[in-house]
């Protein structure tokens, strides 16, 4: 199930404002530009940010995501006609073969139960032609970005059109081995509503993707860093062979 700041109709409306800067997204473009990829299936697209992006360099689109009021969101933006929008998850996506699958932002991270991480990488790997890439982002848990998740790190207050002013901070609730769980609230000043919304996001160890994308199929290309976040983020390349195993 999708995190209330995703599900959440008044949440999900702020999602662009609060999370307005998407400089992660350029090297995912340049990225699809470099695979030659004419059609992607976007695995956790959200509000359609990055869907769009490449619809709009003419790529043919399927948008995936759990949350049917993010959806609502990407669906209400200028150009939305050109995605095919599907609310669920990859693990039960009807037939496609896509030239490149990504999961940007913390996507890989939020499918923190094991059993369907695999079907994860399964469902993008079924959907993938031979040949095809998967591309997705995870942190590196030896950077502990977790330690930053407090109010004094994260609080702000932000002016949204057609809302009004909105308070926003994160705490930390648990860290349990790979599993880190923190609450993001949210105070409207127009109306003095508050809404939390709890998330848990699964930090794996380079070595486990790895292992676990040969597990299903994919043969790993490249690891490489995201360059707006020297140091902090292990970015998987990883491909369909063009023949698969028996």
């Amino acid at each position: 199930m999708a995190d209330e700041c995703f599900r959440h109709p008044r949440l999900a409306a702020l999602h662009d404002v609060l999370d307005s800067d998407r400089g992660d997204l350029g090297p995912y473009l340049r990225m699809a530009d470099g695979f030659g990829a004419r059609s992607v299936l976007d695995i956790g697209c959200g509000t359609g940010v990055f869907a769009l992006l490449l619809a709009g360099r003419g790529v043919e689109v399927v948008g995936v995501d759990p949350a049917g009021a993010s959806l609502d969101v990407a669906r209400g933006r200028t150009g939305a006609d050109r995605v095919r929008w599907i609310e669920g998850d990859a693990t039960s996506l009807p037939p496609l073969r896509v030239d490149l699958a990504t999961m940007t932002a913390n996507v890989a991270q939020a499918v923190t139960d094991r059993a369907a991480w695999q079907g994860t990488l399964r469902g993008a790997h079924q959907a993938l032609r031979p040949g095809g890439h998967l591309v997705f982002e995870t942190r590196d848990p030896a950077r502990r970005a977790w330690e930053e998740w407090t109010r004094e790190h994260t609080y702000r207050v932000t002016d949204v059109p057609g809302t009004g002013t909105v308070e926003s901070w994160c705490r930390l609730l648990d860290v349990s081995g790979p599993l880190v769980t923190f609450r993001w609230t949210y105070v409207f000043g127009a109306d003095g509503e508050t809404l939390t919304s709890d998330s848990t996001l699964r930090f794996r160890e380079r070595e486990e993707v790895a292992a676990d994308l040969v597990e299903q199929g994919y043969a790993v290309r490249e690891v490489r860093g995201a360059p707006d976040r020297e140091g902090r983020e292990f970015v998987f390349v990883a491909r369909r062979p063009e023949t698969d195993g028996p």
